[in-house]
């Protein structure tokens, strides 16, 4: 294997004239021994108008950190115009002093935006659930979006970070497959038995936010949320269990046949709401409205008003 061998800065640079130590001996040629004196005096100079060559990398610290949220190391180092490792020696608190040139430099970078990037997993953990209850194979997906299936399987299996060309690339996938329904049972059966959202659950403005939940009925976090998961047969969600166990809770003093009249009221309640929603739903389908842009009006998922609608027919609502 041929050795690089690093070519040597040039005559009368600060790096020549004070050489690397275990490497290479200062020069003492006439430019390089002129810049040496003329750094070691500006540094003189600088300590005694209390600005030192060498400053606390606390602030450089937090600044790299900061950075590192959008910004990959190597790209950080390219901006820099330095090392990854030594980057990340400052960041990580291995380095507490750093030259005050350094130190300014850091303060000047600017955040962009990096493949290498490691970003939160969740839009891209959802994208792949969501993707996997309509029926895709982890093999689909792979192909769709160039990602390995190897790489797939741990983000769904809870992995908590993702680079954010892998995220990027799930999302590709995404977008390009959720308008189909694919034909893999076993991928439907996984989705369901770990309760993962549809595509149409859920927002795509929130689809990459950890705190948002997927929408499956349109009430969901309420008791009639609860009932609509049970009469269309839909995994239930935490926020509709937890919804009708304080509505049950609530009426825990109640003697069992009046609690079960307040129960049978608030089925009969959710039932009529959505004889309501198909009812307003087909008055928008006459003014030449989509189900996409009626579902968005009536302020529902698309995947529910398709059930409102199939479990209300015009006829009977006629009726």
């Amino acid at each position: 294997m041929t050795r690089t061998v690093k070519p040597l800065p040039d005559h009368g640079t600060y790096a020549r004239a004070n050489g690397s130590r275990g490497y290479r001996a200062p020069c003492t040629c006439e430019p390089c021994i002129t810049t040496r004196r003329r750094y070691k005096k500006h540094d003189r100079a600088s300590r005694q108008l209390g600005r030192p060559g060498h400053v606390d990398a606390t602030q450089a610290r937090e600044r790299l950190l900061q950075l590192n949220q959008a910004t990959g190391w190597n790209d950080l180092a390219v901006a820099f115009g330095g090392s990854a490792a030594n980057l990340r020696a400052i960041a990580f608190g291995r380095q507490t002093r750093i030259k005050r040139t350094t130190h300014n430099r850091i303060m000047q970078l600017k955040a962009a935006p990096s493949g290498g990037q490691y970003v939160d997993a969740a839009g891209a953990a959802r994208r792949l659930q969501a993707l996997q209850a309509i029926g895709h194979t982890t093999y689909t997906i792979a192909e769709a979006s160039n990602v390995g299936r190897s790489l797939l399987v741990p983000i769904l299996d809870g992995r908590p970070q993702v680079r954010r060309n892998v995220a990027e690339r799930i999302k590709t996938a995404y977008t390009a497959l959720s308008k189909t329904p694919g034909s893999a049972t076993r991928s439907i059966n996984r989705a369901i038995h770990n309760g993962w959202a549809p595509p149409a659950a859920w927002d795509d403005d929130t689809l990459d936010d950890p705190n948002a939940h997927p929408e499956w009925t349109g009430y969901c976090g309420t008791d009639r949320g609860w009932w609509t998961h049970r009469r269309q047969n839909l995994p239930m969600c935490a926020r509709c269990e937890q919804a009708h166990a304080r509505w049950y809770a609530e009426r825990a003093d109640l003697d069992p046949q009046a609690r079960n009249q307040e129960m049978f009221r608030a089925r009969a309640e959710a039932s009529q709401r959505e004889a309501d929603l198909a009812h307003d739903a087909r008055e928008l389908f006459r003014y030449g409205v989509g189900i996409d842009q009626a579902a968005a009006r009536l302020g529902v998922t698309r995947q529910h008003l398709q059930q409102a609608l199939k479990r209300h027919p015009a006829e009977a609502v006629a009726a």
